[in-house]
């Protein structure tokens, strides 16, 4: 294959379809903790955007070793995602309803944000297939391209969320849970379409 138009343009859709869970969860991260710094918003953008690039390169990497093996796991994938993010959501929307009068917010910690890339990008681990004839370059190249997508587009997500956060105020733990909680049942549904 050869790194043209096709490529590139191939690459930043196959980022843009992929970057939408990692939006949604954006969005709820930036309604639950409306006075984010810059700095977080980088690292929850850069973390889902490394998950979002490493998970397409493991498939590539299952289908050129250990291709039987990882078809045998790919049926749990909906699976895995529908309950970390229910738990997440669940959690979040706990807290919301618990704490209703509370201006502050806890905001999303380290461990729930690896959890959250993990979750939002398991199912790219399937996008491993459909680059399969990509030498190891060009799948380097291509997971670089959806890194930089899922980066901006997550940044998109956080600042919106961000702005209606801050008119939600007391709603908005509650509405990030179920926006997770949704996200979770739309990978578990759709996978099964």
């Amino acid at each position: 294959m050869r790194l043209g138009f096709i490529f590139f343009f191939n690459s930043i859709l196959l980022g843009v379809g992929l970057a939408m869970d990692a939006f949604s969860v954006s969005l709820a991260n930036g309604l639950n903790e409306p006075r984010m710094s810059r700095g977080k918003m980088s690292l929850i953008a850069g973390t889902f955007g490394f998950f979002q690039a490493l998970m397409p390169m493991v498939g590539w990497i299952c289908v050129h070793t250990v291709v039987r093996y990882f078809q045998v796991a790919e049926k749990f994938i909906p699976w895995v995602a529908l309950v970390l993010l229910g738990y997440i959501g669940g959690k979040m929307l706990y807290d919301g309803i618990k704490g209703g009068e509370e201006d502050t917010h806890p905001g999303v910690g380290f461990g729930a944000l690896l959890v959250q890339g993990v979750a939002t990008s398991i199912d790219a681990l399937s996008v491993g297939f459909t680059i399969a004839d990509y030498d190891s370059l060009e799948a380097i190249l291509a997971s670089f391209i959806i890194a930089v997508v899922t980066f901006v587009v997550s940044m998109a997500g956080l600042v919106i969320g961000k702005k209606a956060g801050t008119k939600l105020s007391s709603a908005a733990t509650i509405l990030g849970g179920a926006i997770l909680i949704f996200i979770g049942l739309e990978i578990f549904v759709t996978s099964w379409m």
